[in-house]
């Protein structure tokens, strides 16, 4: 018997594997209220997708506030400590599927697990282990690492060789996403695409952006395996 071929599997965490129940948007809310006195509902403000350093400048340019890294960094401060607040009192879910789903990858040993998210990486870890499934994974690419989501992919393949000593091919690796986003993100560094429509777009609209494999959600968990080790 051959050993099955190794594959990277980059999951995106809101909407793909959480929803947080608005956790992260009041919190950024409240992080504008406290950092600067200013009260928005941020209706205007793109989320989906986006990482959260670059959310965080659309909000400071709404709102004329210096584009500074000092600005920068306190919001994502301020905006961490109301996360970890506001995740307890919303009701926020594990999306279908993906305990199950996270569980049987992980018991092979061929699939390595690893996050590429718009998250910062405090805030994915939050995140993550209120909902119990941080620990399925290595490592991750985070909005600490760039502005610029379709650049997380570097970030990632090289943890990945650091952790496995080994280089990861294009064409072995996997981005698991629910937004456009995601999908032009793996796009740019030629990976395989998997979106799932458990976000705010619909299998309709993310079948536009043509990626490799388009599910309606995880609960298919043998399914999905099939596809992810194809």
């Amino acid at each position: 018997m051959t050993e099955p071929h190794k594959r990277l599997l980059l999951f995106d965490i809101d909407g793909t594997l959480v929803h947080s129940g608005g956790a992260g948007v009041h919190a950024l809310k409240l992080t504008l209220v406290e950092r600067f006195g200013i009260a928005d509902d941020l209706h205007d403000i793109e989320i989906a997708g986006v990482t959260d350093s670059g959310i965080v400048v659309s909000i400071l340019r709404k709102h004329k506030i210096p584009v500074t890294n000092e600005n920068i960094s306190a919001f994502l401060d301020s905006y961490v400590h109301f996360l970890s607040i506001e995740l307890p009192r919303r009701e926020g879910k594990l999306l279908p599927g993906v305990l199950e789903l996270l569980g049987k990858l992980k018991s092979r040993p061929h699939l390595v697990l690893a996050l590429l998210t718009g998250n910062v990486a405090r805030g994915a870890q939050l995140k993550l282990e209120h909902y119990g499934v941080w620990h399925f994974f290595e490592f991750g690419a985070f909005a600490d690492d760039h502005q610029d989501r379709n650049r997380l992919g570097t970030f990632a393949r090289t943890r990945a060789k650091e952790k496995h000593g080994r280089e990861f091919a294009a064409s072995e690796i996997d981005v698991i996403g629910d937004t456009p986003r995601d999908i032009a993100c793996g796009k740019a560094f030629g990976a395989r695409t998997i979106a799932v429509a458990t976000g705010t777009w619909s299998h309709d609209q993310l079948a536009k952006y043509q990626p490799d494999f388009l599910i309606d959600d995880l609960s298919n968990v043998d399914g999905v395996i099939d596809t992810l080790e194809w």
